[in-house]
């Protein structure tokens, strides 16, 4: 089979995936093979080939936005998983199951998960292994390649709304508007809320007014409302400052970016009114479940390129 590999970290412009020929992989005990139809880019991806973030081991397959459907089980999978299913493999592979994350359905903090494209082979091949375990099944209305965007970009920005605490109707800022938080915005207006998105884009600017926003702008600009809550996509720890500063006293500000800039020293009269500024590690496989049934609600509609 062909697949994209990554065997030494390089500037993307330098193109260090590599065309290669790899055989078949067959499952293991707990795990199914998937034929890849579709696997998405992701930011994260990029951090993993340019060398923001180190795998484990070299060679890797990236891609953990995928979107295929199950060619061979080594075992009944006790998940309601079988061959013919359409699946979607998040960044999650997998984890212990054991420990107390695990244990309080918190398994994005699992000390031993493993993350695919990362740990193991990812997407960017035409076939890989995934943990039945986390494998979820695609709702029918949703496309190939509209679901693909969904299980990353999707599933991390909508645990980022339910760190935040983010409740119908209430006024949210958005800072940074690519991937994700296209997508949020549209959940937040499905759920009535009033959004401003902050960005130095002009383009991004119009493209939220587009879908929807109350206000657009750039951080530190007044949109003319006091924020309930806020959700950080940008990668600079100055904005994490600029959206504390931004909401009412007893507010939250997620932060949804996973690789970010120092956040530096503030006055602490900006956090001071029980406002709470909180990180967001990957997602669990609830989220993912939970996300896609309200993409299918909402009818999420990514904006995606071909290639």
């Amino acid at each position: 089979m062909h697949a994209y590999r990554l065997f030494a970290q390089d500037l993307i412009e330098n193109i260090p995936l590599r065309a290669t020929e790899m055989p078949i992989p067959e499952p293991g005990p707990g795990q199914a093979r998937i034929r890849v139809k579709v696997c998405g880019v992701c930011h994260t991806d990029l951090h993993t080939v340019e060398g923001d973030i180190h795998p484990p081991q070299l060679p890797i397959t990236p891609g953990h936005q995928v979107v295929g459907i199950v060619d061979a089980l080594a075992q009944p999978s006790s998940h309601g998983i079988k061959i013919g299913t359409r699946v979607g493999i998040p960044w999650l592979h997998s984890a212990c199951g054991e420990c107390e994350y695990c244990q309080r359905g918190l398994e994005n903090l699992c000390p031993n998960a493993k993350f695919t494209g990362f740990n193991v082979d990812g997407g960017y091949g035409e076939m890989m292994l995934a943990d039945t375990r986390y494998l979820l099944t695609i709702p029918e209305r949703i496309s190939d390649e509209q679901a693909a965007p969904l299980l990353c970009a999707g599933v991390v920005g909508y645990r980022a709304l339910k760190r935040a605490e983010i409740e119908p109707g209430e006024r949210v800022g958005l800072y940074g508007f690519g991937a994700s938080a296209h997508l949020m915005i549209q959940v937040l207006n499905y759920w009535g809320c009033e959004v401003a998105v902050y960005t130095r884009s002009a383009g991004h600017q119009d493209h939220a007014r587009e879908l929807g926003a109350a206000w657009a702008g750039e951080a530190g600009q007044n949109p003319g409302m006091v924020l309930d809550k806020a959700v950080v996509f940008a990668p600079s720890g100055d904005i994490a400052i600029r959206a504390l500063e931004a909401v009412r006293p007893g507010g939250t500000v997620s932060i949804n970016a996973i690789h970010m800039s120092d956040i530096p020293s503030f006055p602490y009269a900006t956090l001071w009114g029980e406002r709470t500024l909180r990180s967001v590690t990957n997602a669990t496989y609830q989220d993912g479940v939970e996300f896609l049934a309200l993409a299918e609600q909402v009818g999420l509609k990514s904006t995606v390129e071909n290639y």
